[in-house]
């Protein structure tokens, strides 16, 4: 029996992964998996890439770990001067470290230090959504909304964070709105929010700028975050994005939000930032806050062991680099839309898929036990587990999750392909993704007759 506490199920058997072919995940007894969620949307390039092993190889040859406090090192400036020249004002600076959690508790704690010196000392509140995630850390939890990963942890979470309603239109859009009212209106919680919290005692709105998993791959509504923007700016609240999941091309442009017309003041990376080939993340941050702290105490009251790791730096500058000369952008943008196609023309009338929905290559499918009035099926049911060990027997690696309508109900399943993927493997991916359903579905129907 194996000594490794697993993630989920903490007594079962995984197969173990010995070898990548592209899109595919090899194990020791030869079976092929055909990754459509890059695990958790980090396999952005697949599982084979030679340009980044190598880049790899040569750095740790040369060398693989310097303490921030003593070095820099080359492949951490040429990366922070990558990350910063595709980002629009004001944008200027990176703070590096090992994943997303701990890319979001940086931004916590960075923004509790501007405004410390700043003289702003009583901002103290961070608002995020219902059924937003940012992490597992202990701050990041906090600051997410998700009831089912917050439920056992709650009596330690920080009591300094508050939220509103998420930009689910599915759940939570009424009959008689327009796409862009409906986004007007969830947006007016956060004004509502911070009246209720004292406009100068919020620090900062924290949101996936393109929810991830905890509902299933959301857009925004047109015009929300616009708004958004507009209610932190008049209030002088920072505006956090997590693009962890979404980012770095995930939904066709380098940064989700440039197709919403805001910046924030800081955003959260990671995930397909090195595509997987080393843990890492990062945070850009805006230059006023930068500034403050240069001209404040000039030092950054934060840090981690491993934070700008040169084997890290060097697979994500390898990663993106591959990613602008491959074109791949305009790839993602491209197997997006036939994706998209593919997905409405398989699911479009299925009568237990109530939603399709997603942006570039990040998809998901929305599972009811009835589609005309919504209703999810019983948690009782465990059809997230279901179908992702019936997805693993198809040859099928898939991302579903449950609690999304509510924390406790609703069920999704997320595709995240790598950017890499061919048509031939889309219409595969559809293909097997529809015998799943169509197994444990059958078998849900029996259970319950």
């Amino acid at each position: 029996m194996s000594k490794v506490l697993y993630r989920h199920n903490v007594s079962h058997d995984l197969p173990r992964a010995v070898a990548g072919d592209g899109a595919w995940i090899i194990d020791d007894q030869g079976r092929r998996y055909l990754d459509a969620s890059g695990g958790a949307a980090v396999s952005c390039l697949g599982h084979s890439n030679e340009a980044i092993r190598k880049a790899m190889v040569d750095q740790v040859e040369s060398l693989a770990y310097a303490h921030t406090r003593f070095f820099t090192t080359s492949p951490m400036e040429e990366f922070a001067d990558l990350l910063v020249d595709a980002a629009p004002d004001p944008l200027t600076k990176v703070w590096f470290t090992s994943g997303g959690s701990e890319a979001i508790e940086a931004a916590l704690k960075i923004t509790r230090q501007y405004f410390f010196e700043i003289g702003e000392t009583d901002r103290r509140f961070i608002v995020g959504r219902r059924q937003g995630y940012h992490g597992s850390t202990t701050g990041a939890l906090s600051a997410g909304g998700n009831a089912w990963r917050r439920r056992i942890f709650e009596p330690i979470l920080l009591e300094t964070t508050h939220h509103i309603g998420p930009c689910y239109p599915y759940r939570h859009m009424r009959a008689d709105e327009t796409l862009e009212a409906y986004g007007r209106r969830t947006a007016d919680e956060l004004e509502a929010k911070v009246a209720e919290l004292g406009p100068g005692n919020v620090a900062a709105f924290m949101a996936e700028t393109v929810v991830g998993s905890s509902i299933g791959t959301q857009p925004p509504a047109p015009g929300y975050f616009k708004r958004i923007r507009e209610i932190c700016d008049r209030h002088g609240i920072l505006l956090i994005l997590d693009e962890v999941m979404c980012g770095m091309g995930r939904t066709g442009t380098r940064f989700a939000f440039e197709e919403e017309g805001v910046v924030p003041d800081m955003c959260a990376l990671a995930k397909g930032l090195s595509a997987g080939y080393a843990p890492f993340g990062a945070l850009l941050i805006a230059e006023k806050i930068h500034r403050a702290i240069e001209n404040g105490s000039k030092t950054v009251m934060h840090g981690h062991t491993f934070m700008g790791h040169a084997l890290g730096c060097t697979a994500a500058l390898a990663a993106q680099r591959y990613i602008d000369d491959n074109n791949l952008l305009e790839a993602v943008r491209q197997r997006g839309a036939y994706l998209e196609r593919r997905l409405k023309e398989c699911f479009g009338q299925h009568p237990n898929v109530g939603d399709i929905r997603g942006r570039g290559l990040f998809w998901s499918l929305e599972l009811v036990a009835d589609r005309n009035t919504q209703a999810p099926f019983p948690p009782a049911a465990g059809l997230s587990m279901k179908i992702k060990d019936t997805a693993m027997e198809n040859g099928l690696i898939c991302y579903p999750m449950n609690g999304v309508a509510d924390g406790r109900q609703g069920e999704v399943v997320m595709l995240a392909p790598p950017f890499i993927i061919s048509e031939e493997e889309i219409d595969l991916i559809v293909e097997r993704l529809s015998q799943t359903l169509d197994t444990v579905l059958a078998a849900n129907a029996k259970a319950a007759a």
